[in-house]
């Protein structure tokens, strides 16, 4: 009887017949040595960067090695410099990442040359030039600067508000943080006891160990522990010599004009009225409770100033919440950034939103170029007066005049640049490269790893720049 069903195929046919794969031979050494130039293009990211740093002045790096050749050899920083722009300009600040990136990832490996540095090696180099880090801002613009990139007719001035290497939840008040310090000095003195007695019997021939790490490690906390509850004893204080000063301003002006003083002062809510409330971070003294429009978060308030290019001129951190008295620090930090990276034009017009406005911003900044501020809703106005008269306040007429500038059609594409100038500066260093949160602790270190960040920017729109051209 004949089989008129499909014929199957058994297993040693199908194994006998012959796949057209492309084979993948993992054992097969190499015939010839490798090119480190053929596994990247030629226009990638990690050559301009290898490009930037036989460009840049390397000498504050360097200063701090020894330079008679003794003692253990150390990586040449231009490497670790290399590595770590890279990684920044990529969204990686990780030393850990950094690390991991150098054994899998070929760019890395091509910028480090083969060499694979621990993430102790990268987080020493980082903090031991943390200030030639933040340099780089000043040393990105030069190269701006020289291919043109930098154009200072209109520059926009904003904030953003950055996360600390800290949690919220480790708030506290002066009188908690009293409370810890002495729990904390009773747990030392307690075990320092308990030590002494045990190294004396285990180490009767005098020789006595290294201090033990669970020691050190109480020690720096309860030096943070110092550093909060001094914070808050100072900013007590500063309140209550304004309210000092303020009282005797007011009493000698009373005596001046021959009239008895007041019986009794009240506290401004503001800036003098005691704020028992008050707290400081115990992991990051420095960092601020700052509000955003998704809530509060403990962190910092990062402050830049961008080209309508979007190249950031200068970069500045502040521990306020709002901007309102960020206008004279950043123009004083515009003037300096500028004149460090030789730039000797200043900018013509600074655009800023409504943050910014207030009357000493606008009338008593010296040498401020044209602002153009949006006005704050909240500004005071004149009221009537009880005869019925106006009683224009200070501002009125200023939001007057800004009003009308603002309106004009001029005013209006002047102002407009304000969104497409400074804000992309920040969704691209936040959304893109994900830096929303510091990798490191206290005003300073902060303050070079955000100038860092925006050198890494600038960095990238020149790279850019270079690409299309």
């Amino acid at each position: 009887m004949s089989h008129t069903g499909p014929v199957k195929q058994s297993n040693h046919v199908r194994s006998a017949m012959a796949y057209n794969f492309l084979s993948c031979p993992r054992d097969q050494a190499f015939l010839l040595p490798p090119d480190l130039r053929e596994w990247l293009p030629a226009d990638h990211l990690a050559w301009f960067v290898l490009d930037v740093v036989d460009q840049l002045d390397l000498d504050p790096f360097r200063s701090s090695y020894r330079a008679d050749g003794h003692g253990r050899a150390a990586y040449d920083p231009k490497m670790l410099l290399g590595v770590l722009l890279y990684a920044y300009c990529t969204g990686i600040r990780s030393s850990r990442q950094i690390e991991r990136r150098c054994h899998e990832d070929i760019a890395f490996r091509i910028l480090a040359a083969n060499a694979t540095p621990c993430h102790v090696t990268l987080a020493r180099f980082r903090v031991r030039h943390e200030q030639a880090l933040a340099g780089l801002l000043v040393q990105s613009l030069r190269l701006c600067a020289a291919a043109g990139l930098v154009r200072l007719g209109t520059v926009a001035l904003d904030g953003t508000k950055l996360a600390a290497n800290a949690a919220s939840k480790r708030n506290r008040t002066s009188d908690e943080l009293q409370t810890r310090i002495q729990a904390e000095v009773a747990r030392m003195l307690q075990q320092a006891r308990q030590t002494d007695q045990r190294e004396d019997h285990e180490h009767a021939d005098g020789q006595r160990p290294a201090v033990p790490a669970e020691l050190t490690s109480r020690n720096r906390r309860l030096a943070r522990l110092r550093q909060a509850k001094a914070r808050l004893d100072a900013e007590a204080a500063q309140r209550e010599q304004t309210y000092n000063q303020r009282v005797a301003a007011s009493i000698a002006r009373a005596k001046a004009a021959g009239r008895p003083p007041k019986a009794s002062y009240r506290y401004r809510p503001r800036d003098e009225a005691p704020r028992p409330d008050a707290t400081a971070n115990t992991t990051d003294p420095d960092s601020r409770r700052v509000h955003t429009r998704q809530g509060s978060l403990q962190g910092y308030n990062a402050q830049a100033v961008a080209t309508t290019g979007q190249v950031v001129v200068a970069a500045d951190l502040a521990q306020t919440s709002n901007d309102l008295q960020q206008l004279a620090p950043m123009l004083t930090c515009l003037a300096s950034t500028l004149t460090a990276a030789g730039i000797t034009s200043r900018p013509e017009v600074l655009l800023a939103d409504s943050g910014y406005w207030s009357i000493a911003n606008l009338t008593t900044i010296p040498d401020a170029p044209e602002l153009l501020i949006a006005p704050a809703k909240h500004a005071r106005e004149g009221k009537p007066r009880k005869d019925g008269a106006p009683s224009a306040s200070r501002s009125t007429g200023l939001r007057a005049a800004m009003a009308t500038k603002l309106a004009s059609p001029d005013g209006k594409a002047r102002y407009a640049l304000r969104k497409q100038t400074i804000e992309p500066v920040f969704g691209q260093l936040k959304e893109v490269r994900g830096a929303r949160r510091f990798q490191r602790r206290g005003l300073r270190a902060c303050t070079a790893e955000w100038q860092l960040l925006c050198g890494t920017h600038n960095l990238l729109k020149l790279w850019r720049q270079r690409a299309t051209s």
